[in-house]
């Protein structure tokens, strides 16, 4: 069997386990299709996702459930405003023939729920950053590394805002996706409502585990795209930049600052993913479209009219789309 065979194997098994995933995480979590969607994708895009939301709509629970169909490791830390460094990453301590041991930090597992990101200083804001962008920490000049599949999933409170430390535009890019969660519609909350004492965590089968993961990761970064396809992502993260000869009039005058490179190859790797999430081998156009706005949502920056207006991010990049 040839090396395309062997891709085009790996490319529907991974639209099955897609399948089987939502499944199996559909037990608990009712509703929520889109967000399930975005965070596997970006966890096959080995890429992390910022997830905004109220109080009570189950993201540790749905965090939960998908570590469990995932057979993953899951850590919960809950950040605070006296929260450490060491808190997150762990720190070496004196054993009792006085040698110093390095006690690991919740950090070392594969799925890391940042709850409410925006409640520590950027101090140790910072000491998750580095650990997500190089899959390892420094302590006390030693090096760790971290084990893979590595996913962080950060979450903000968008109503408090006060005595709370806004993540910097260069951090927040780290951040393949920002979902936005919105409340349930009024059948969706009916159905959440009657499952109160249905499935739980516990009930949940896994899919896939570790290796198979990683193993998809690799494929997904073999998936071949057409030109059109990347020129398509590359001119739509241009219009985005006021500065550029492509920017659209909405950009000119509602928009300080742009979206940088990474957007575009966040935009191809999740167009990817998107495209074997629904049984095709290549990503087209309407892929791109599908995932543009959580690329893009907390890589643009409103201008002063935007916001005297009320010009949503939503309404900029569906109107540069």
């Amino acid at each position: 069997m040839s090396e395309f065979s062997n891709d085009v194997v790996a490319a529907d098994s991974l639209h099955k386990a897609y399948t089987d995933l939502t499944k199996e995480i559909s037990k608990v979590i009712v509703g929520q299709e889109d967000v399930v969607r975005l965070l596997l994708n970006s966890i096959f895009c080995e890429g992390h996702a910022l997830l905004v939301g109220v109080p009570g709509l189950a993201k540790t629970l749905l965090i939960r459930t998908l570590s469990a169909a995932l057979d993953l490791d899951f850590n919960r830390i809950q950040f605070t405003p006296d929260l450490m460094p060491s808190d997150i990453v762990g720190a070496e301590t004196l054993d009792k023939e006085r040698n110093f041991k390095f006690i690991k930090g919740p950090i070392f597992s594969n799925i890391i729920l940042a709850d409410e990101i925006n409640r520590t200083p950027p101090k140790t804001q910072a000491a998750l950053l580095e650990s997500m962008q190089e899959y390892s920490v420094t302590v006390a000049g030693k090096h760790w590394k971290l084990d893979k599949p590595f996913f962080v999933l950060a979450t903000q409170n968008p109503i408090e805002q006060e005595g709370t430390y806004p993540l910097p535009e260069a951090q927040l890019d780290r951040f393949m996706f920002m979902i936005q969660l919105d409340y349930p519609s009024y059948e969706t909350e009916v159905n959440i409502v009657k499952n109160e004492v249905g499935a739980s965590v516990s009930d949940v089968k896994p899919v896939l585990d570790g290796k198979q993961i990683q193993a998809y990761q690799q494929l997904i970064s073999k998936v071949p795209v057409a030109d059109n396809v990347v020129e398509y992502a590359v001119e739509l993260v241009h219009k985005t930049r006021p500065s550029s000869e492509r920017a659209t009039n909405i950009t000119k005058q509602y928009l300080e600052w742009g979206a940088g490179p990474r957007a575009s190859q966040f935009l191809i790797k999740g167009a990817k993913c998107n495209a074997l999430f629904n049984g095709k081998y290549s990503p087209d156009i309407e892929d791109v479209k599908a995932i543009a706005e959580p690329v893009l949502r907390h890589r643009i920056v409103r201008n002063f009219k935007a916001e005297a207006e009320g010009m949503s991010i939503e309404k900029i990049v569906e109107g540069i789309l």
